[in-house]
């Protein structure tokens, strides 16, 4: 993130579209794919990270996943999101948790009315263990993943203030900002199990079922077994053409684009657990070796061996 906010320092008066181009060029010159940004993403401090974010209708943002935990308070934009295999419409005041190692991503950029915008919050491993390990009963980093929505509730302002709070303290580096930071993080935490435990915020529900829905859950259970274009048209009679042109328009990338993607996150976990790469690559549903090891490279800039011994 450090790396990111030195790129997109821009002179004033430029424009948002000329201000994207340029953000895209010097990331390209830095050896970085713009679409691919998110897959590169690394924590700065070995505690919390916690900035602001804003994307636009020309933002691409493919499907990806994190080796710490992910926070987001919306603060503006209506858009659907993509956790795991269920789509949520997203609005003002929504927070948005994403455990580590969960596929997820922003759906339809290109159609924004306004700007999305929100607070982010990095938690470390490291600070999650200590923090479970601290208090093991109050369940402030929960396993699985979760939306929550406080928009017309006591606790809208509330967090919100606490997200805002901690960005502020980031980003001004006073002295002792970093402590500042961490606790900023447990009382966020706190507030936010409260909210969910209480009987003002509510966790709306997933968007109603559609094709595209039904196609998620089938490559996510089938991940490791031989899925082509054609056997999935007909598994949902429909034609192949049907299926492309579904994730082209609604996901941006090919049918066979993303059932990678979600294979290499599957692998990047198995990577973690220290699993050779030669049996990852047949679990995670790859015909051989050199085509995972090749597709990894492609999707990530670094090898799958290099992406074991950073994360070790």
């Amino acid at each position: 993130m450090s790396q990111m906010r030195a790129l997109t320092d821009t002179p004033p008066g430029v424009s948002a579209a000329q201000m994207r181009s340029l953000i895209d060029e010097r990331l390209r010159a830095a050896g970085h794919d713009p679409s691919a940004l998110y897959q590169e993403l690394e924590m700065d401090s070995p505690y919390v990270d916690t900035h602001d974010d804003v994307s636009r209708t020309m933002d691409t943002v493919n499907l990806h996943s994190h080796t710490f935990y992910e926070l987001l308070f919306v603060r503006g934009g209506s858009l659907q999101y993509l956790l795991d295999t269920r789509r949520y419409r997203l609005q003002a005041g929504d927070i948005v948790f994403i455990p580590p190692n969960t596929s997820h991503r922003p759906l339809f950029l290109d159609k924004l009315v306004e700007p999305y915008s929100r607070f982010v919050l990095w938690v470390s491993p490291l600070y999650a263990g200590q923090l479970n390990e601290a208090f093991p009963q109050d369940g402030l980093l929960p396993a699985e993943a979760f939306v929550l929505r406080t928009a017309a509730t006591p606790w809208q302002e509330t967090l919100g203030a606490l997200f805002r709070a901690g960005v502020q303290e980031s980003y001004n580096h006073a002295p002792g900002w970093q402590a500042a930071v961490c606790g900023n993080t447990l009382r966020l935490l706190v507030q936010t199990a409260r909210a969910r435990a209480g009987e003002h915020a509510l966790r709306p529900q997933a968007e109603r079922q559609e094709l595209l829905d039904a196609l998620l859950v089938y490559i996510e259970n089938h991940l490791q077994d031989r899925i082509t274009l054609a056997d999935t048209a007909r598994r949902f009679l429909v034609s192949e053409s049907s299926v492309n042109q579904l994730f082209r328009k609604r996901m941006k990338v090919s049918f066979y684009r993303f059932v990678t993607q979600r294979r290499l996150i599957a692998a990047k976990v198995l990577l973690q657990d220290g699993l050779p790469a030669e049996q990852i690559s047949a679990r995670v549903g790859f015909g051989d070796y050199s085509s995972f090891y090749r597709a990894f490279k492609r999707e990530y800039g670094i090898s799958p061996a290099e992406y074991r011994r950073l994360q070790e």
